[in-house]
């Protein structure tokens, strides 16, 4: 028995951990399901057809049902990319949260979701001894593809539990040189730049949801700049 999780539904959709050139556990990636229902969600997580999956899976009610044990590599991030992994489902823990999307009426996560969520990721946090800037949202890893957990998620509620970095405050300047200089920075922090124009966008999403335009302003370079000193400095863990 497990207080933290309600059921079960073991999907087939996953495999070992241990193939060759796999990395230990070392982030969580939030996801929502973009799905017209829970049931539905549900369904294609653990349909064999679908080969997709995720660790966990967590209703707007706040239900918990594990699909995948974490010593198994599930099939959640897809093709992306953090801090140097490409691998990311190997490396990775993969919590879905139900939320229709931005196609089908992209709404809040109610508190009792949210509720659900913050002891889990404490544990898997604790046990994995995974830094704060490594609790991502799929469109971090997979800027030019998605866009969930999306502007929506409260970031900043994780932030104050100490499970994810807070958003920076920071002072309007110029830190850097030109466009390109903000670019290279963000791949520093972890950012899969190719698309730089999505990787500015995911940036937004996550760290300044008010405003999702893909353009570098002075306030992205700030905040890019500011959560860069944090990391050098030792405060990103």
């Amino acid at each position: 028995m497990d207080e933290l999780i309600h059921r079960e539904n073991l999907s087939p959709n996953c495999d070992a951990r241990a193939l060759p050139g796999a990395r230990p556990i070392s982030m969580v990636v939030l996801h929502y399901t973009g799905m017209q229902t829970a049931a539905e969600a549900e369904e294609r997580l653990v349909d064999p057809q679908a080969k997709v999956s995720a660790h966990y899976l967590i209703g707007e009610d706040g239900e918990v049902v594990r699909l995948v044990p974490e010593e198994r590599r599930a099939w959640h991030a897809g093709r992306s990319y953090w801090r140097g992994v490409t691998d990311v489902n190997s490396a990775s823990i993969g919590i879905e949260l139900v939320n229709p999307g931005h196609e089908w009426g992209y709404r809040a996560f109610p508190a009792a979701q949210m509720e659900a969520l913050l002891p889990l990721l404490a544990r898997i946090v604790k046990t994995h001894d995974i830094p704060r800037a490594n609790v991502v949202g799929h469109s971090d890893v997979a800027p030019a593809r998605k866009e969930d957990p999306g502007e929506l998620f409260d970031w900043p509620l994780l932030a104050r539990h100490k499970l994810a970095l807070p958003i920076p405050e920071v002072m309007l300047g110029d830190p850097f040189d030109n466009e390109g200089s903000v670019l290279l920075a963000l791949e520093r922090f972890g950012y899969d730049i190719t698309d730089g124009r999505a990787a500015v966008r995911a940036f937004q999403r996550r760290w300044r949801p008010s405003l999702i335009d893909g353009e570098i302003d002075l306030q992205v370079g700030a905040m890019v700049f500011a959560l860069l000193l944090d990391r050098d400095r030792g405060r990103a863990r």
